[in-house]
């Protein structure tokens, strides 16, 4: 069957980045940037360059260090922003600028308070100044559903004008829905100026859970790239999930007659790595990469399974990378085994990393006598997502039972010198190792969430833990993993820790 080529943009590291806990530093942005590689998206938005100089650095290692997709950084529509995007972009082999300003009349009126000739004027103006860096240049009509489509006609016939080459139609607060999002793609390529000549791109938010319905709605009229999210990760509701996309433009291909470039079996593997780098988990119902995905409870459907596995699953497991908890390795393998499985999986480690993983390997194996891929992935994320800490867990031991009232006594390393020991009595065990922590560090603002899961099956599982802490308006998440669980929530805790002491020195300028 020929099919026709949607490009798949990826923004998990801006717009992703953008939902509340999902802060990522640079070194993480950096991971994740050469796994959407290894997972072969066309284009990896890296960030706002002008946003910050933590974002600017981050475009910049990414565009330097990451091949194989084009690195788009966003702009608005003004000179300022573009050198600076410009300046982050210039080594990257190949490089995207990604222009945009708002159409709705709702924003005119109140957020730019310009006139609809002024938004005109700025459009041709921005993609012009673009052109003289790349070839490359997106234009997107931010809040283009609620737009007047004529006028919304008329702004991106200036930016092919002066030079776009991919026109985005964005459903920025996710009002529109899939037939009526459809129409305006068929409107706008019948209404743009050289409409045959560009592609046309669209970005959807999920305020009413319609992401991935009006994205493949507008593959349908003919959009040729989806801007998307791994998880669906996003401000609000989120973005469109990207393996929701690519799965279904795959296995629906009769009806859509378009396909990706995607490497599908990559698919599990990003969506972890990234759960494991902002400790932000999927619900266990998420389509394609959730735990559920692929577990059938029901009798008759583990009968049709068994009989024929195309009666019950339209895909394969295999097919989007699950390894259905593959064994693989126990305390007695060595570092060339485990290594070679880590490739298997997906990480390439420097021999100090791959000397820290594997100490952490031993550690596991002690403690389970079966070590699975799951395991691997959570133990490599667990170890390696951060560079230097400032606070270090070296130790934590609990009391508790019937008629034990609950307590903590916890021992932290920080700054990578001083030792420091703290107590503390709680509700229970986690609260008042919690509580200790908090003591210890002089953390002054909330834990906003807690959540528990089972990376793999038996009673010696190791536990994923994340937290979310709030301080000054800051929410991060941290994971921490282990087969005690009480260590492993002490894990996560410091971990949440130690990233809001990166992005307040980040804040700072330290």
């Amino acid at each position: 069957m020929n099919s026709e080529h949607v490009k798949i943009f990826d923004t998990t590291l801006r717009d992703g980045e953008q939902s509340p806990g999902c802060s990522m530093d640079i070194n993480e942005k950096l991971r994740m940037a050469r796994q959407l590689a290894k997972l072969n998206v066309d284009v990896i938005e890296a960030g706002f360059p002008i946003a910050s100089e933590g974002d600017f650095q981050a475009v910049k290692r990414i565009a330097q260090e990451v091949t194989g997709s084009t690195i788009a950084g966003l702009a608005r529509a003004n000179e300022k922003d573009i050198d600076r995007a410009w300046e982050a972009l210039k080594h990257a082999k190949a490089s995207r600028i990604h222009t945009f300003i708002a159409t709705s009349d709702i924003h005119l009126q109140y957020k730019l308070k310009k006139t609809r000739e002024q938004v005109l004027e700025d459009t041709f103006n921005a993609v012009k100044h673009a052109r003289q860096y790349t070839p490359d240049v997106e234009f997107s009509a931010e809040d283009a559903t609620r737009s007047d489509w004529e006028y919304l006609a008329k702004v991106f016939s200036a930016a092919v004008e002066a030079g776009a080459a991919t026109l985005n139609v964005p459903d920025t607060v996710g009002y529109t829905c899939p037939d009526e999002f459809s129409k305006l793609i068929h409107f706008l390529k019948a209404k743009v100026k050289d409409a045959d000549q560009i592609i046309f791109s669209v970005h959807c938010h999920n305020d009413l859970g319609l992401a991935v319905a009006n994205s493949l709605a507008a593959v349908q009229a003919g959009a040729r790239q989806v801007e998307c999210t791994v998880n669906g990760i996003g401000e609000r509701a989120g973005n469109a999930s990207m393996e929701e996309v690519v799965m279904t433009l795959k296995v629906r291909q009769n009806i859509f007659k378009c396909d990706t470039r995607i490497i599908t079996e990559q698919i599990y593997h990003s969506s972890k790595l990234l759960t494991l780098i902002t400790g932000v988990a999927v619900q266990p119902n998420k389509a394609i990469v959730g735990a559920n995905a692929f577990a059938h409870e029901a009798g008759i459907h583990q009968d049709g399974i068994l009989k024929n596995q195309m009666t019950y699953e339209i895909m394969t497991p295999a097919s989007v990378g699950w390894s259905k908890h593959k064994l693989v390795l126990g305390k007695h393998s060595g570092r060339h085994a485990f290594r070679t499985r880590l490739v298997e999986l997906g990480h390439q480690l420097s021999d100090e990393e791959l000397e820290k993983a594997f100490t952490a390997f031993k550690k596991l194996a002690d403690l389970k006598k079966e070590v699975f891929d799951d395991d691997l992935e959570a133990l490599v994320g667990d170890e390696l997502a951060r560079g230097p800490d400032q606070y270090e867990l070296i130790d934590v031991r609990v009391q508790s039972g019937t008629r034990l009232k609950p307590k903590a006594k916890v021992k932290l390393k920080i700054g990578g010198k001083k030792l420091k020991t703290g107590e503390a009595v709680g509700a229970g065990p986690v609260d008042a190792t919690f509580k200790a922590l908090k003591k210890l560090s002089g953390f002054k603002g909330e834990l906003l969430k807690f959540n528990v899961a089972a990376i793999t099956g038996g009673t010696d599982a190791q536990g994923e833990v994340s937290v979310t802490l709030k301080n000054k308006g800051k929410e991060v998440s941290g994971v921490g993993t282990h087969a005690d669980i009480l260590q492993a929530s002490a894990k996560a805790y410091v971990n949440a820790l130690n990233r809001l002491e990166s992005f307040t020195k980040k804040k700072e300028g330290i």
